[in-house]
């Protein structure tokens, strides 16, 4: 029901109220709820408040995303948030705040624009990756690329993370990831979303447009166990990558575009429509086997068969300092750990038995010319007492 007619309600009901305390109590409402809370379901309970009962209309159904069409009004749709972009301000006729972010269901995904108001939500960072999102009251148009969206405007609602929701039947972007390996001639003109490891990086370019303005771009490698690319990256989006992306970084790229390279083969642009996100590496565990000199980072995980032994030595500098050794093995060897000043203190009561995970510790030629791992002060040490 529009709000318009549950004001119209209450004021027939309570001609002693006027309309300016109606929407002046509706403002106060509203910024007690920093506006996640509609305005229609606000004047309901105001209107309940004041014994002013509203029929309930039959609720809009949930639209699968891969069903909607152009020109669709008052929709309502579920999906998973998978890339977001910053509110821009516009001026002209009207001035005003317009934001855009992904969601995706079981079925595809969908760009969805927040006008104004809305879009506010955006930087208030409420809104972010992974979370379900219900809107409602919405309407569908065609984008400049001929793809359905979903505009949110001043009599939409929205719920994050809404009750009676499966968050198992919302998948992440990971069920919409193309293979490097997959991309070919077909795919050229198409939107595609890739995860990979950036390979090769190249130096920031600039150039002049027609109008005589100014633009940049940067060029990378992204590779993923099936295959290698090229990516080039426009304007905007490289002022945002250019700080942090390095070679080695895993990213994952949401809303790319394939093209044909001016050489040959394909490539992927970049520009202010795609969503990049840098990964965190998956922490990778060593075997005793196969630690090596000079091996610097290291994780490693085994069972301890040596109770520590704990001395005081003084270092090159002087200091004196406390260091405990112990050894590990695993289901391919053995190693000796020398573990200083607070890890020395740490470990003094390990059992023969119990369990440990050492992370970014470094391995280095130890007694008898055998390699053996080493702690520094960024070492992590977790100890699982046998029982």
């Amino acid at each position: 029901m529009a709000t318009e007619k549950i004001i119209e309600q209450i004021l027939s009901r309570h001609p002693e109220i006027s309309r300016e305390e109606i929407l002046g109590r509706l403002e106060r409402e509203k910024r007690k709820t920093d506006g996640f809370i509609s305005d229609e379901i606000l004047l309901r309970m105001i209107a309940a408040e004041l014994g002013v009962e509203i029929p309930r209309e039959t609720p809009t159904p949930t639209l699968s995303l891969g069903d909607l069409v152009p020109g669709l009004s008052d929709v309502t749709v579920v999906g998973r948030v998978v890339a977001v972009f910053p509110p821009k301000t516009f001026e002209g006729n009207k001035s005003g705040k317009v934001a855009s972010l992904l969601i995706a269901d079981k079925n595809d995904i969908l760009r969805v624009v927040l006008w104004n108001d809305k879009a506010d939500l955006m930087e208030s960072d409420k809104l972010k990756v992974g979370q379900i999102i219900r809107f409602s009251h919405g309407y569908t148009r065609e984008n400049r690329s001929g793809r359905v969206e979903l505009h949110i405007g001043d009599r939409s609602e929205i719920e994050i993370n809404p009750k009676n929701i499966e968050a198992k039947d919302y998948p992440t972007i990971g069920k919409f990831v193309t293979k490097i390996g997959e991309i070919t001639k077909t795919r050229k003109n198409k939107k595609v979303n890739i995860t990979g490891i950036v390979k090769e990086l190249f130096s920031v370019s600039t150039f002049k447009r027609r109008d005589s303005s100014s633009g940049k771009v940067m060029r990378f490698t992204l590779a993923d166990e099936t295959a290698e690319i090229p990516v080039v990256v426009w304007n905007e989006k490289v002022d945002e990558l250019e700080k942090t992306l390095k070679k080695g970084v895993k990213l994952q790229m949401v809303n790319t575009k394939v093209k044909k390279a001016i050489s040959k083969g394909l490539e992927i642009h970049v520009n202010a429509g795609t969503y990049v996100e840098a990964l965190a590496p998956a922490e990778e565990f060593l075997k005793i086997a196969d630690l090596k000199e000079d091996l610097n980072h290291v994780n490693v995980e085994g069972e301890v068969v040596t109770k520590p032994i704990l001395r005081n030595v003084k270092t090159s500098k002087g200091e004196v300092v406390n260091l405990a050794v112990f050894e590990l093995k695993d289901d391919t060897g053995r190693i000796w750990v020398s573990t200083w000043r607070r890890h020395a203190d740490k470990i003094i009561s390990l059992k023969v038995g119990d369990k440990v995970i050492i992370k970014n510790a470094y391995v280095k030629k130890g007694f008898g010319n055998q390699s053996e791992i080493s702690t520094r002060n960024t070492t992590l040490i977790t100890i699982f007492q046998r029982e």
